[in-house]
C-alpha cells in the first residue's frame, strides 16, 4: 500500500468557513453597489434642505 500523506494541514471546515466569508464580503459589496452607493448611517440623517421638521409629542 501507498502512503497516502496530506498536501494541506488545514481542516476542511476552516476552507468552507474562509470560502463562505468570502462570498459574504462579495454580496455585500455587490448589493451596495447595486443600491447605488447609498449606505452608512448618513443615509437616515435628514437631507439640509432648509425646511425643519417638526416631531410632535404626545405629551405636550
Amino acid at each position: 500500500m501507498a502512503d497516502r500523506k496530506t498536501t494541506s494541514n488545514t481542516p476542511r471546515w476552516v476552507k468552507v468557513s474562509g470560502i463562505i466569508a468570502i462570498v459574504l464580503v462579495l454580496l455585500v459589496i455587490l448589493i451596495m453597489i447595486v443600491s447605488g452607493g447609498k449606505h452608512g448611517p448618513g443615509r437616515h440623517l435628514p437631507s439640509s434642505t432648509g425646511v425643519e421638521q417638526s416631531v410632535e409629542q404626545p405629551w405636550s
